[in-house]
């Protein structure tokens, strides 16, 4: 693994791309510190210049080498959850880039749990801008094959260590705002941060400001329908069978875990199946299963055109 390490460092140093793993998805990683190497991740994503990047760290001690201040909900929350699958969002250091940023005074910092991230971040010695390792608004990757056939050779590198664990995103928490602010949901429960902070926190409201916030996100190229048990979904799919479209329906059961970890796998399967419509059967909307509910919600919204 060190000779793929020190051959990923090499890349970002000189201002290169690099796929990795993290618990929830592969990233697509570039040096935080090198606006050109940021600006090639939209690039090479199509995303909008203005969807900030989070920043991957090695550990929380470095944190004050990226943010202005650490208010004491975002020290609280990263003692707790770091490493893992947990975002913080505090003022941002004036030597950041905006470009990082999405022009915000504000960025999002995240100490990853999976070794081969924490091999990679010790060894580089930075913070690493690395959104999902996929093209803009599509499926998330939790496989470097799901990376290599989104991206190609427009990455430089993809570092394989194996399937993510976890599967959705990390829970982004805004905590420079009284009370936080939850941007996104993903693998912290709310109820997990908030029992953290000691009191409730808000959703998020207003336009998007973080990753995964737009309405249509997540979304295969088949179409998702939600049904809220199995009796409708497969009069659901009885009903498009008769009119001639492939479909199937997904069932993984209530266990939010399993549900999370093969999530994204199982939507990328209904395309490579030529799948004209997945059916969902969705989890109890709690714990790490309002993540998943999110994430579906997303997928089967309207796309935009």
């Amino acid at each position: 693994m060190s000779v793929d390490i020190d051959a990923a460092v090499a890349i970002l140093r000189r201002g290169g791309l690099v796929a990795f793993p993290t618990e929830t998805v592969y990233g697509l990683g570039a040096d935080a510190r090198q606006p050109s190497a940021a600006r090639r991740i939209f690039t090479v994503k199509a995303r909008p210049s203005e969807h900030p990047l989070i920043v991957h760290i090695a550990d929380a001690s470095t944190m004050p080498e990226w943010a202005a201040s650490v208010p004491s909900s975002a020290a609280a929350l990263a003692d707790a959850f770091w490493p893992g699958p947990l975002t913080v969002v505090v003022p941002r250091h004036p030597q950041v880039s905006t470009v990082v940023t999405g022009g915000r005074d504000t960025i999002g910092l995240r100490v990853p749990s999976h070794p081969m991230a924490l091999a990679l971040l010790g060894a580089f010695g930075g913070g690493i801008a690395a959104p999902s390792a996929n093209r803009f608004g599509r499926v998330s990757p939790t496989t470097a094959t799901h990376v290599r056939d989104d991206l190609g050779a427009d990455v430089d590198l993809v570092l394989d260590g194996g399937p993510c664990t976890v599967g959705v995103e990390s829970t982004i928490v805004d905590c420079t705002v009284d009370p936080p602010m939850i941007l996104r949901l993903g693998g912290v429960p709310v109820e997990d941060v908030e029992r953290v902070l000691g009191r409730a926190v808000q959703p998020a409201t207003g336009p998007s400001r973080a990753p995964g916030m737009m309405a249509s996100h997540y979304a295969p190229t088949c179409a998702v329908e939600l049904a809220p048990m199995r009796s409708a979904a497969r009069a659901r799919c009885d009903e498009l069978v008769r009119t001639g479209h492939q479909v199937d329906v997904l069932d993984p059961g209530p266990d939010a875990v399993a549900f999370a970890n093969g999530l994204y796998g199982w939507l990328r399967s209904a395309d490579d199946r030529g799948l004209d419509v997945l059916i969902v059967i969705a989890p109890p909307d709690e714990g790490l299963g309002a993540a998943v509910n999110e994430r579906l919600r997303k997928a089967s919204a309207p796309r935009p055109s």
